[in-house]
């Protein structure tokens, strides 16, 4: 468990001081640790270490690891892109779905969680960059999605979540300005259903800068867990799509 908690408490720290420097407080910010590939004796020792939150990016890992890890005083996110097709299993399983990129798939997700009678928690994915290759709706269109989904009685939009382009930190950090801005604009219209109280922005390289603009979560996974195996992802990527 050493270095994982040894990482925790560098991490604390880190978050502790950037926060000090713009008048926040540490308690505004949450860590999850982005377990994608970790096995569950890895996040044993997270938990033992003092993690409470982990994020997942597929359904089929993640419904393996609660399964032999069980729910009890720990919280899962999906933060990676969700399939239509996958949104029962992911209601079931997550506690906060932090990937909702499409009117079909909040409509989805808010079925389900009719049918369950217990709100389903989602972010709203905003591709701030503007990349081809990521998932997620553009600034402009972000407010549309909002109100695409007002009526989702038992859906909580609770705020939005990004992965910026890599870039130098202060790049990085106008990425970050922009989503916290765009967060402000869309509550000044206080929509029922769309709180939109977190910011989940940042990741290993640049968490310091996006708790600095206003992170209310982060999401690290190397700097907290260590690397991830090589060549691992796209074996569970294709497992996920069968």
């Amino acid at each position: 468990m050493g270095d994982i908690a040894a990482n925790w408490q560098r991490i604390q720290a880190a978050i502790e001081a950037a926060t000090r420097r713009v008048g926040r407080s540490p308690t505004d910010v949450r860590v999850i640790a982005a377990s994608k590939t970790k096995s569950p004796e890895v996040i044993r020792e997270a938990i033992a270490a003092g993690l409470r939150d982990f994020g997942e990016n597929y359904v089929q890992e993640a419904e393996e690891k609660i399964r032999e890890l069980h729910r009890d005083d720990v919280r899962w996110h999906m933060i990676g892109h969700l399939q239509r097709n996958k949104a029962a299993r992911a209601v079931e399983l997550f506690d906060t779905i932090q990937s909702l990129d499409s009117v079909a798939l909040g409509r989805a997700l808010a079925q389900q969680a009719a049918a369950r009678q217990h709100p389903v928690r989602v972010f709203l994915e905003v591709n701030v960059g503007g990349e081809a290759s990521k998932n997620g709706v553009s600034p402009a269109a972000a407010g549309r999605l909002m109100e695409s989904l007002a009526d989702a009685e038992w859906m909580s939009i609770d705020g939005l979540m990004t992965v910026p382009p890599p870039a130098p930190l202060e790049v990085a950090r106008r990425f970050f300005r922009e989503l916290r801005c765009l967060r402000d604009t869309l509550r000044e219209r206080q929509q029922r259903n769309a709180p939109l109280r977190e910011l989940s922005m940042g990741m290993t390289d640049d968490f310091v800068v996006a708790v600095e603009e206003g992170a209310t979560i982060v999401r690290i996974g190397r700097a907290l867990l260590g690397a991830r195996p090589a060549k691992v992802a796209p074996v569970e990527r294709a497992r996920e799509e069968r």
